[in-house]
């Protein structure tokens, strides 16, 4: 039965955007970033990305995979176009941790990832914008 199933909740894991230098290209890129402030490390760890234009417009939908991410540190997942910050940018993300499956989705409300919005991150000592 549905009642019977438990959703486990997620908790000290977050998707950041964070505006570094590129040393390769010269300019100041928007990198995504997982972050994991747990005492454990996630495995199997997938997410996936997507972006929605309330004129109907999509992106692309990107998808990684990572075995490991390690305790109380971060890992880059991609970079993202300044084009498609007034879209809904939306982060599924799923991993398991002491063999139980965790999921949630992290949503980038649009104009929301800019510079007024910097914070500084966990773990990461940077400043960057927290997606929720």
């Amino acid at each position: 039965m549905k009642k019977d199933i438990t959703i486990p909740e997620v908790k000290d894991v977050h998707i950041a955007v964070v505006h570094e230098w590129n040393e390769d290209f010269s300019s100041h890129d928007w990198v995504i970033y997982l972050i994991n402030n747990m005492r454990e490390p996630m495995e199997s760890v997938m997410i996936m990305s997507r972006g929605k234009h309330r004129d109907g417009r999509k992106t692309s939908t990107f998808r990684h995979a990572f075995k490991v991410v390690p305790a109380k540190s971060s890992i880059r997942v991609e970079l993202i176009m300044e084009d498609v910050f007034p879209f809904l940018n939306e982060f599924i993300l799923t991993y398991f941790k002491d063999k139980t499956l965790y999921d949630k989705t992290y949503m980038a409300a649009p104009n929301t990832i800019n510079e007024k919005n910097l914070k500084d991150l966990p773990v990461m000592d940077v400043q960057g914008v927290m997606i929720d």
